[in-house]
């Protein structure tokens, strides 16, 4: 930890060009490692020289595992091994927690000591050593409970254990003990201040909370702050791969963790897009003893250009922007994104695309909108072939302007009347 009171280490204010050079030097030994120990990595990285991926350009080449896929090889190995090969421990002193998220799908918690890496998250919200924080993210099952708690403890805080529910024990607990912050939901940080404030109970000693799990948007941050003096920022971070960014003080975005290595591709394939266009959260870490490559998470995001206004040079995004996984079903067949990226691969002058399903049910109507430049005679019908060959379905084709088609992220756009 910085002697700086402003940055939990040297680490956070790296020249950004030293940065990258050491997160491309780390690359090739853990994929290696994931090769050599977790057998699941060694099938999808088969064909891999882990010597040659020392680059973003050689990362992007290898294949992305998607959450269902993740899932989907846990399911297929369970009779043997219930992590599906991802996980590169065993039990035993090396593994401390198992934890289970929906699916079910299993995640190992190892040894090490702030092991999902969530006390540089808790330092840019304000937590110092010494302090009480009040954790209110589920211990039962999930991770999110230890995720915090192992960063808080790293930290040097103490914890109290308080998980969710039973909210008047929380006031009760929160008067007595007296905590400097908060961990856990925005929503259900919201649901305490207003038991207490029925119970007309006085809960000074909160001054700051770093939430996640869901939104919290920025007319909720100022009823904390005005309300109750609070100063609330969010952290982004999954069971699978630990924190992957944090909020600072500059509120501009999430800064990125220093151990990850991090994406954002077009949804529904690995390919990277630029700078600002919004696709999914693509996360390779550094983590021994789970070591995910390519980790599709299923958020979608958007990276940020420029540096954090506090000083950290670390990349940014823009935070949480919705679920990539679009797939939809028409006249009784499944569209994926996957499939409308395979039709745009087929022609170079589209640069992207947008298929919108309209109508009302049993009458869908699919449009393929493709930003072109120039569209040669013939391209619509080609196209328009293609779209039946890929998804086995009809739909029609729209040429539109380049940068015209919204940067959300969505490559399915399901436009429906559901009424």
């Amino acid at each position: 930890m910085s002697n700086n009171n402003q940055y939990y280490d040297a680490l956070e204010t790296r020249d950004p060009q030293e940065r990258e050079r050491s997160l491309m030097q780390r690359l090739p030994q853990q994929i290696a490692h994931a090769q050599q120990a977790a057998p699941a990595l060694a099938n999808i990285l088969a064909d891999v020289d882990a010597s040659q991926v020392g680059s973003r350009a050689a990362l992007a080449r290898l294949p992305v595992t998607r959450k269902s896929e993740l899932l989907a090889l846990q399911q297929k190995g369970r009779a043997t091994d219930a992590f599906g090969g991802f996980a590169a421990i065993g039990r035993g002193p090396l593994m401390r927690r198992v934890f289970a998220s929906p699916g079910p799908i299993y995640e190992p918690e190892g040894v090490a000591p702030d092991y999902w890496r969530t006390a540089r998250a808790l330092y840019a919200a304000g937590f110092r050593p010494g302090e009480l924080v009040h954790n209110c993210f589920s211990y039962h099952m999930t991770p999110a409970g230890s995720i915090m708690e192992s960063g808080a403890r790293a930290l040097g805080c103490t914890v109290f254990a308080g998980g969710t529910g039973q909210t008047e024990q929380q006031v009760e607990a929160i008067a007595d003990l007296r905590p400097e912050g908060y961990a856990g939901t925005p929503s259900f940080l919201k649901i305490i201040l207003e038991k207490a404030a029925e119970k007309q109970v006085r809960l000074s000693s909160l001054t700051k909370a770093l939430v996640s799990g869901e939104a919290c948007p920025p007319s909720l941050v100022e009823w904390f702050s005005q309300q109750h003096g609070l100063q609330v920022l969010q952290c982004y971070a999954t069971a699978d791969v630990g924190l992957i960014a944090y909020e600072t003080a500059g509120r501009q975005g999430l800064v990125l963790d220093e151990n990850v290595v991090l994406e954002i591709v077009r949804p529904g394939t690995g390919d990277p897009v630029p700078e600002g266009e919004v696709g999914e959260v693509v996360v390779t870490t550094f983590n021994m003893d789970y070591p995910l490559v390519r980790f599709g998470t299923g958020d979608l995001s958007a990276l940020l250009p420029g540096p954090c206004p506090t000083g950290r040079t670390n990349q940014r995004i823009k935070g949480w922007m919705g679920r990539a996984d679009q797939t939809t079903k028409v006249r009784g067949m499944f569209v994926h994104p996957g499939q409308v990226a395979a039709v745009v691969k087929r022609f170079a002058e589209v640069a992207r695309a947008r298929l919108v399903v309209e109508g009302e049910m049993a009458d869908d109507r699919m449009t393929l909108r493709v930003e072109c430049a120039h569209a040669p005679e013939g391209l619509v019908q080609r196209i328009a072939e293609a779209v039946r060959d890929v998804t086995k379905l009809r739909g029609e084709v729209q040429v539109v302007a380049p940068g015209s088609l919204p940067n959300d992220g969505k490559v399915i756009e399901d436009a429906r009347s559901y009424k």
